[in-house]
């Protein structure tokens, strides 16, 4: 069985200096790049528009014509890190069906976007501070891609139906485990993967059923 070729999402943008004029597209896209960097490397309270506006050297009010807040601001990173995720879930999703990567790559790339990339931080931090509405981004895209998987495989009910309780559990178990999973497991004696294992049994017992179907 093939591997899945590993992928880092890195910032590509950022480094654009701040003599360069840019397009609003490419000026927008450079502040989400610093923002997921700064998630990444200090945590959600950190993502704030005078950080990013300093970060990438444009001014306050730029950062503001582009997102009208610090709401906004997150809101945009939410829907960007769900975007690309997802891309990338969703590629590993076909190759693993296709018998080029495993269950537990899959379950390695979402478990290490919620991780890792900061997505379950972001999360946490928006529903902590009431930015309930930031997170439509998150579910919308995880929502659509799950309806197209689903309709790639198959138009019976049940099969669309199947990737949808997977992801649910796939989504639960990754975000779970990047908010308490270290500490649970270290209080419950279980290895720090335990969560992933989980999720690669209850991933490779459906992809089982799929494959006889």
């Amino acid at each position: 069985m093939g591997r899945l070729p590993q992928r880092t999402i890195t910032p590509s943008i950022i480094g654009m200096t701040a003599r360069k004029r840019l397009t609003p597209e490419e000026s927008r896209a450079s502040a989400l790049e610093a923002a997921r960097a700064l998630l990444i490397e200090t945590g959600p309270q950190s993502v704030t528009l005078k950080a990013v506006a300093s970060r990438i050297g444009r001014t306050h009010a730029n950062l503001l014509h582009h997102f009208g807040s610090a709401s906004g601001l997150q809101k945009a990173l939410a829907g960007h890190l769900a975007s690309t995720v997802c891309e990338t879930i969703k590629e590993a999703v076909h190759a693993s069906r296709a018998g080029l990567g495993s269950a537990r790559e899959v379950v390695d790339l979402a478990f290490d976007a919620f991780d890792r990339e900061g997505a379950g931080a972001l999360t946490s931090w928006m529903l902590l501070t009431g930015n309930e509405d930031a997170l439509a981004p998150i579910i919308t895209t995880i929502h659509a891609l799950v309806d197209e998987i689903a309709t790639e495989e198959g138009s019976d009910a049940e099969a669309e139906q199947q990737v949808h309780r997977d992801t649910l559990n796939l989504v639960l178990l990754a975000l779970g485990d990047a908010l308490i999973g270290a500490a649970l497991a270290k209080s419950l004696g279980l290895p720090r993967d335990a969560a992933r294992e989980r999720a690669q049994q209850a991933l490779e017992a459906s992809m089982a059923r799929y494959e006889t179907t």
